[in-house]
């Protein structure tokens, strides 16, 4: 048992915020990575991926409801499937939110380039105290990164809108740049089809909100309202953010750049103070999407842990009621990822988190079906409309984002996604011997509905 709990002090308006700022973000240095893959189309694409997901974030929002609990994911497949394959679902859902950290880091020394350049053999360092600088402040309350978030959110929002109108209303803009240039799609169907797959990451984050359910200070039953506000917020943003780019050069051209909109702004000689304003809100982007997912990655780990499918340290929490062991190893993953990423970052990390979120995706829409098949007496304080036919589209749409990503994946990228899945094997080997030796210390811990008022107490 745990003398402390999580603290329920996030509000409805900050898990608006962390959620959407957390999926939000990147254009500043991966829009080059979205045009060279399907040129302006990607603008299009973003909203019609997000309708498609739409299947899958009910999917959240109903198991959500019905079960919520910090090891989400775990306990949701543990109760379908068992708890080895709770275990392996939780994996691959800390796979998805540990990538995004160094990810950020790299998002940020491309910003401070811009003013500083920075050698490129400095780079890893300056990643590694970035991710350092939040693991020192993840470790106060909860509170303080709805907070922050909250604030964030709403400005980059704001700037980033700003930016865009001034490239679409500063005279260079023209459609030109993209019917004369291969169109909406230069790269084919090849192009929209890896778009589809990848492009799923800019929505990753929606998924994270179920990790924190229990410090949230609202009913349950209203996460899909949070779940659909982080899949469409972002789909209009980059929807308008994309075709602001693509009018003003052809797609090849932005594709080559290191940040394509301050790059745009000093090309046509606009007001700098744009360029500082684009590079500020990307430098918000990367920190709202940082501080959810690191906040995340922690309670994937915590949540496993009360399980009894980790080390019981991992649960422990500091006087501000963070899991600050947890904390401490997703530092040590985040600088693991750094040090191993490599100079081709953006399209390695796009492909593994992809191929994980593609698993998982389809999994808890599975997860869905068969809990309703087996526990139809269990209160579903929501319930996600269309029935099984809603859930079977959305485990397609994980089966194509898989698809989809691992055509984007080299050699490399499979051996590390294969040693992922080899340490996750072994970490359920050792903690099965570890179990043989404390069977009722460490038994197999399966949380029900009827669990709810206990939550934090495992």
């Amino acid at each position: 048992m745990s003398d402390k709990k999580l603290r329920r002090e996030l509000t409805f308006l900050h898990m608006i915020s962390i959620a959407s700022g957390a999926v939000i973000g990147g254009w500043l240095a991966e829009a080059p990575y979205w045009f060279s893959v399907t040129g302006a189309g990607g603008a299009i694409v973003f909203p019609l991926l997000a309708i498609l997901l739409i299947p899958v974030g009910l999917a959240f929002a109903e198991l959500t409801a019905m079960l919520p609990f910090t090891s989400s994911v775990d306990i949701w497949t543990t109760n379908a499937f068992g708890p080895r394959a709770g275990w392996a679902s939780q994996w691959m859902m800390f796979l998805i939110q540990i990538v995004e950290p160094p990810l950020m880091a790299f998002i940020f020394i491309t910003a401070i380039n811009w003013f500083i350049p920075i050698p490129p053999e400095a780079t890893t360092l300056v990643a590694i105290i970035i991710v350092f600088l939040w693991y020192v402040i993840s470790n106060f309350k909860i509170g303080l990164t709805g907070t922050l978030a909250t604030v964030f959110f709403f400005a980059m929002v704001i700037i980033s809108v700003i930016v865009a109108l001034t490239l679409f209303t500063s005279g260079h803009w023209s459609y030109t740049n993209i019917s004369h240039h291969g169109g909406l799609f230069p790269n084919g169907f090849k192009g929209i089809f890896i778009a589809f797959a990848v492009f799923s990451l800019k929505f990753i984050g929606f998924e994270m909100t179920p990790t924190m359910i229990e410090e949230t200070r609202f009913p349950a039953s209203q996460m899909w309202k949070v779940i659909l506000s982080a899949l469409f917020v972002p789909a209009v943003l980059y929807f308008f953010v994309v075709f602001a780019m693509a009018g003003l050069a052809p797609w090849g051209e932005i594709s080559g750049m290191s940040m394509p909109e301050p790059e745009l702004v000093a090309k046509f000689g606009l007001p700098g103070i744009i360029a500082i304003a684009a590079i500020f809100a990307g430098v918000l982007h990367a920190l709202t999407t940082l501080m959810g997912f690191w906040t995340s990655s922690a309670r994937v780990l915590y949540g496993a842990a009360q399980l009894n499918q980790l080390p019981k340290f991992l649960i422990k929490l500091n006087k501000y009621g963070q899991p600050h062991v947890a904390n401490l190893f997703v530092l040590l993953f985040s600088v693991f990822f750094i040090l191993f990423t490599g100079t081709n970052w953006v399209q390695y990390i796009y492909a593994v988190s992809c191929i994980a979120a593609g698993i998982v995706y389809s999994l808890c829409c599975l997860n869905v079906i068969v809990l309703r098949r087996k526990h139809p007496d269990w209160e579903r304080p929501y319930k996600a409309p269309g029935g099984e036919g809603l859930m079977i589209i959305g485990i397609l749409v994980g089966i194509w984002i898989i698809i989809g990503s691992s055509l984007e994946l080299d050699l490399n990228g499979y051996i590390s996604l294969a040693v992922y899945f080899l340490i996750g094997i072994a970490i359920d080997f050792l903690m099965g011997a570890h179990r043989s030796k404390y069977p009722e210390e460490y038994k197999f811990i399966i949380l029900t509905p009827e669990d709810k008022d206990k939550a934090g107490d495992l």
